[in-house]
């Protein structure tokens, strides 16, 4: 199962107050995302969405950048089964637990290194290059302060 990326946010570690990082913050939920570039950051939101960010900077940077969803691109029919058949195509990935329930991604992908070929779940380039891409403040996090208005939101269109 694939999917094309179309939107993704930046978390800025522990400067960022909307990133799970946020003052240098070290739990165990959180030490993924603590981890060397590429590496999956896998959390539970409201106890019943999964949510997938990648690692983007060195080893103890605490930056992220959360999958927001995209189209799934190949293996239809097992996003639709784990999706459910009543599902449109456009909304099978669409955003961020919508895109791991599709995947089938769980707290069990975190850690994981997403660069390696061979892995469960990896990131790779399929060579489509966008049309534009859209910059605009991040989503549902309002309690962050100054932080909510950075202009950390890309959506691509193809």
């Amino acid at each position: 199962m694939a999917v094309r990326l179309a939107e993704t946010e930046a978390y800025l570690g522990p400067e960022d107050r909307a990133a799970h990082t946020w003052g240098g913050r070290r739990t165990p939920r959180v030490r993924s995302m603590w981890g060397r570039p590429g590496v999956a950051y896998v959390y539970l939101i409201y106890g019943l969405h999964h949510c997938l960010n990648l690692v983007t900077l060195a080893e103890g940077r605490g930056e992220a950048v959360l999958l927001r969803g995209g189209p799934v691109v190949a293996g239809h029919g097992i996003a639709r089964v784990r999706r459910g058949d009543g599902v449109s195509a456009a909304a099978l990935a669409d955003g961020p637990g919508k895109l791991c329930q599709a995947a089938g991604i769980t707290r069990e992908h975190d850690g994981l290194d997403t660069c390696a070929s061979d892995a469960a779940l990896y990131v790779a380039d399929d060579g489509v290059v966008p049309l534009e891409v859209e910059t605009t403040a991040r989503v549902g996090i309002e309690s962050a302060g100054a932080a909510a208005g950075w202009p950390l939101r890309f959506v691509v269109s193809w």
